[in-house]
């Protein structure tokens, strides 16, 4: 059987981490002008979507990385200015990362290109297919984390 004529609930899978890859490297090559490559936009915006001041260990997880990858990503946000971290007064061990101005202004650049080509490649879907895209995305998600609360994976 051929991928083409393999089931719908077969081919989504691959082709979602196809379209992602994709996606990414679209996005990518419109921010490298400005420094910024997934690796490093991406907790840019995670920072402004939930606010400052969250610790390491909690950025790791909605980043979806182990930390001490996260670390040396720190170290290089750090050194372009974008994200300073602070101790936390609770808990001397922990560290609590904020965006600086300059980490704010990356992320309105970010903000920006990200648009710009989403528009470009949605340009073909109506507003009630990206609606329901969205509303079946969200459910995939919810299901993948009560699969992850309930430990299969």
């Amino acid at each position: 059987m051929s991928f083409a004529s393999a089931p719908p609930r077969a081919r989504l899978g691959f082709l979602m981490v196809t379209l992602v890859r994709q996606w990414r490297r679209q996005v990518e090559e419109q921010l490298l002008a400005d420094g910024l490559t997934d690796a490093t936009w991406a907790p840019l915006i995670h920072l402004r979507a939930w606010g400052d001041g969250v610790t390491q260990k909690e950025l790791a997880e909605r980043v979806g990385l182990d930390g001490s990858s996260l670390v040396r990503l720190l170290d290089i946000l750090e050194g372009h200015g974008w994200v300073e971290r602070r101790a936390d007064p609770g808990d001397r061990r922990s560290k609590r990362i904020f965006l600086t101005d300059e980490g704010n202004r990356a992320v309105d650049r970010v903000r920006a290109t990200m648009l710009q080509a989403e528009l470009a490649m949605l340009q073909d879907l109506d507003d009630a297919e990206v609606e329901a895209m969205l509303s079946g995305m969200a459910k995939i998600q919810a299901r993948m984390a009560a699969l992850r609360t309930e430990g299969t994976p």
